[in-house]
């Protein structure tokens, strides 16, 4: 077995949590391996939703704009009778956008797309991940992880700082730890398939036997793609048969029509749905993200958007340790990720019911713009707020007027690796400036003026304040100014403190 110099990060499973990690931790300039046993990238469309929150993260990343090019927005439903009769309606509630949140509709990319466009961005970030390469053991000891792998060209063993398990809900990282999953099977067996198909148009989603768990089944056209995605439940035990002639049989069954037919299938996938979350996320200097920590029901579409956020909360606070910031900061993981997973498994779990009674229905429950992290021992505010934005909420967007007079969004000032400050009102900047944190006055006198109000109504500020906003575009800590004492003992914190000062 060969040995391999040190790296910070290996992270294990190259999906779309994995992926998001890399490029978090490759654009702070953090070595790591990405490796993924598959020999290829999974062909899929499992995940197909991506939620107004990831839209926010993806343009954060750098990946928005192009992601919306490979996919669209979700077709209206068409509700089927037994007669062939149907209604159309929309399943997603249609909002507009507003200054603070700029996407309110999902858009509807299926996962291989999104997967491939994240693998793109890594690449211009100098990285990519290494298909057939396999995570087969490892042990931890305070100072790191020694990991050994396994590929075509033999084994390897690698030493490391960090492990972080991406590798999906069979996870053999969270296996490995001995940590709990506990949870419920939910009494559903469902398909999904990617296919080739004749019969029917592309302007609509496809449903038949809505609220009959015997004869429902869904077909879906693909944005981006000449696929359609076929979803239905299936009986709880026996063999389902996924060919094209198979499929072409149960949505004829199913639909009584005989003009729909399956040509070729791209993908498909037998599975029971599962409510389940890890007893904790992490173990010493290892980590579960995404699959690997929490499975829940697709209904609502919460699973690839919620393990993209698990990656993007821990990837910052990993490169900040890792360049100096206290270790308890990688505890505020678990910490604000967890409950918020658990939250998610309520959502899905309480939408798969609503399905089994026909009700396709979704709204802001599903956007994940409201999650947030006020309970965190990393959200500071001074004095106590009550009401309006809080500490630990998502940081809104505003639309400005830079100094120099060009428009600027808030979001634009947010977007990259930093910390950003926002004085508002303020004489004078009381805390200096240093790397990783981008200091903006907002006012008549600042670099950034609130000429239509919308930050003003947005962050509730009074004169004086300072938010401080987290790489991860949440608010860490709004502060008077007479109270920035507080706000230099955070930065402290975070790895900000006075030695970031003089470097």
């Amino acid at each position: 077995m060969t040995e391999h110099s040190t790296v910070d990060v290996l992270i294990s499973g190259a999906g779309a949590a994995g992926l998001t990690m890399a490029i978090e931790l490759a654009r702070r300039g953090i070595s790591f391996r990405l490796i993924e046993k598959l020999d290829d990238p999974f062909r899929g469309s499992r995940g197909k939703g991506i939620q107004p929150r990831t839209q926010e993260i993806f343009e954060d990343l750098g990946i928005l704009d192009r992601i919306v090019a490979l996919g669209g927005f979700y077709p209206r439903q068409r509700e089927y009778s037994d007669d062939g009769s149907f209604t159309e309606s929309d399943a997603v509630l249609r909002e507009e956008p507003t200054p603070a949140e700029p996407y309110h509709l999902p858009l509807m990319v299926p996962q291989f797309l999104t997967e491939a466009a994240m693998r793109e961005r890594l690449i211009e970030l100098g990285h990519r991940p290494e298909f057939g390469c396999e995570l087969i053991g490892f042990e931890q000891d305070e100072a790191g992880v020694t990991a050994r792998l396994k590929s075509q060209s033999g084994e390897e063993a690698i030493r490391v700082r960090w492990l972080v398990g991406a590798d999906g809900g069979r996870s053999f990282v969270r296996h490995a730890l001995d940590i709990g999953f506990p949870g419920k099977t939910l009494g559903v067996r469902a398909i999904v398939a990617d296919v080739v198909l004749t019969g029917l148009d592309r302007d609509a989603w496809h449903r038949f036997g809505e609220g009959d768990m015997r004869r429902q089944i869904a077909l879906c056209p693909l944005a981006g793609t000449e696929l359609f995605q076929i979803q239905g439940p299936i009986p709880l035990e026996g063999e389902i048969d996924l060919s094209a002639a198979g499929l072409t049989a149960l949505v004829s069954e199913r639909t009584g029509r005989d003009d729909i037919h399956v040509h070729s299938v791209s993908w498909a996938s037998a599975f029971n749905m599962n409510a389940r979350l890890a007893d904790r996320y992490r173990l010493g200097r290892m980590f579960l993200v995404g699959d690997a920590a929490h499975t829940h029901p697709p209904t609502g579409g919460q699973g690839l958007n919620t393990s993209v956020q698990d990656a993007y909360n821990l990837g910052w606070k990993l490169a900040a340790v890792a360049t100096g910031a206290p270790d308890a900061l990688l505890d505020s993981y678990e910490e604000e990720r967890r409950p918020i997973a658990a939250a998610m498994l309520g959502l899905a779990t309480k939408l798969l019911d609503a399905l089994k009674r026909g009700d396709i229905r979704r709204g802001r429950e599903v956007h994940q713009l409201d999650i947030g992290y006020p309970d965190s021992s990393f959200a500071l505010e001074k004095p106590e707020r009550h009401g309006g934005l809080l500490a630990g909420d998502r940081a809104p967007d505003a639309p400005l007027m830079g100094a120099a007079g060009q428009p600027v969004r808030l979001f634009d000032l947010f977007k990259g690796a930093h910390w950003t400050l926002l004085g508002y009102e303020v004489e004078q900047a009381t805390i200096p400036p240093r790397p990783g944190l981008h200091i903006h006055k907002v006012g008549r006198r600042g670099d950034v003026i609130d000429e239509s109000g919308h930050f003003r109504d947005a962050y509730a500020p009074a004169s004086g304040d300072w938010v401080l906003v987290r790489p991860d575009g949440y608010v860490g800590a709004i502060v008077s100014s007479r109270d920035a004492w507080a706000l230099e003992a955070y930065l402290d914190k975070v790895g900000l403190g006075p030695a970031a000062v003089r470097s």
